[in-house]
């Protein structure tokens, strides 16, 4: 159950997103395993060597936050849903199966969509088996014991096919309705978080550009035309994640990212500042702490900022980890105190210095949401993740 008193360390005031640059090495090692010319135990023996280094890749850059970089993974949102029984994979979707005002499937069909694969849902959902515990464990032997409460745990949002697909995302003879639906899926999610606490995890990120959407006009008009309440819908993914979070233990810290997409190339999904779902954001959702992308203007004003109540906090992403120029270290401490300063004028009726320790800095997203990652260096990646600890020093004494 999560407390009424604000949770930091973690996060801490310099933070990242969790996926990393994946090394060349990997990808080769990847694919050959995809086309079975390497064992799991050769691919899982480059991924250890791999995952080591970008440990170190993060201390040295004075990042206190420690996560795998998603190394073990293809996409970000691999985990829950692959290994959910009950879910089945469904290679080459048709165009008829997704919904199209969901704005990265739109951005894909606008680059001629051919199908996809993606899973449904077609039966009972049970959790048989762990979806982190074991990447989890794979990182906490690459870390000093005391480092362990540090290790973040970035997971994918419950509602992540059920929005891409309305009402193709499970089969009504299984289940009459998303109460049902989204009941199972918050069984298995907390008992998913019970097993990592086992595990020694005390730090999870919840990965939900989902939720950001609803604040893309696209959508929303996209919805309206297809006689879908958005709001409606919205309350319902509110609903599905208070299944779960209460359940947490006081110690554990769950955090909640929103970006509006993180595609090769540079590529986002959607526009629209936070303003649309900031009230319900900020107030209904029980997590400790929300990682916010603020690098453009497609995120909208720090104006939301007002509605986030003093027992949680609010990680903001400055940073590109799109684009290869540096920012400036004044400039973003400018825009952490633009932020703080705009949080006083909310309801809260709190102070500046109160305010500013809410906040937290980081990367807008991660570096490598997909296998390729974003079109920066690796050593560009290592200067932005400097970047961020520097800033942070500067601004916060408890950096």
């Amino acid at each position: 159950m999560s407390s009424q008193s604000l949770h930091l360390f973690p996060p801490f005031r310099a933070e990242h997103i969790g996926s990393l640059k994946r090394p060349k090495i990997l990808l080769d090692q990847r694919v050959a395993f995809d086309k079975k010319e390497c064992t799991p135990q050769e691919l899982r023996a480059v991924e250890d060597q791999s995952i080591q280094k970008i440990v170190d890749v993060q201390r040295q850059a004075g990042i206190k936050t420690l996560t795998d970089g998603e190394f073990r993974r293809h996409m970000f949102f691999d985990g829950v849903f692959d290994n959910l029984e009950g879910m089945t994979l469904v290679p080459d979707a048709p165009a008829s199966l997704f919904k199209m005002y969901v704005p990265d499937v739109a951005g894909f069909q606008v680059r001629d969509f051919k199908g996809a694969d993606t899973w449904i849902c077609t039966g009972k959902l049970r959790r048989t088996k762990p979806f982190y515990v074991d990447q989890f464990n794979g990182l906490k032997q690459f870390v000093k014991p005391e480092e362990v409460p540090h290790i973040k745990m970035t997971i994918c949002a419950p509602e992540w096919f059920h929005l891409r697909h309305g009402e193709h995302a499970y089969n009504t003879e299984i289940y009459k309705n998303d109460a049902d639906y989204f009941a199972d899926i918050a069984k298995a999610y907390r008992e998913e978080i019970a097993d990592l606490y086992a595990a020694g995890c005390r730090n999870i990120q919840i990965d939900d550009p989902l939720l950001a959407y609803f604040c893309a006009e696209s959508m929303l008009k996209g919805m309206k035309e297809e006689g879908v309440d958005s709001e409606a819908l919205l309350d319902t993914y509110i609903k599905a994640y208070n299944d779960f979070l209460p359940a947490r233990p006081k110690d554990m810290t769950i955090g909640l990212h929103l970006c509006r997409g993180n595609f090769k190339d540079g590529r986002h999904f959607s526009e629209g500042g936070y303003d649309r779902i900031a009230v319900k954001l900020f107030n209904e959702i029980d997590v400790d702490c929300y990682y916010l992308e603020y690098d453009t203007a497609r995120a909208g004003t720090f104006e939301p900022l007002q509605f986030l109540p003093p027992h949680k906090s609010a990680v903001l992403g400055v940073i590109s980890s799109k684009l290869s120029q540096l920012e400036d270290i004044s400039s973003l401490k400018k825009r952490i105190d633009e932020a703080a300063e705009t949080m006083t004028r909310g309801q809260w009726k709190r102070t500046k210095e109160e305010a500013l320790n809410q906040l937290s800095i980081s990367p807008q997203c991660g570096f490598a949401s997909h296998s390729e990652g974003n079109v920066i260096s690796d050593e560009v990646m290592a200067k932005k993740l400097k970047l961020v600890s520097e800033t942070a020093k500067q601004i916060w004494t408890d950096a």
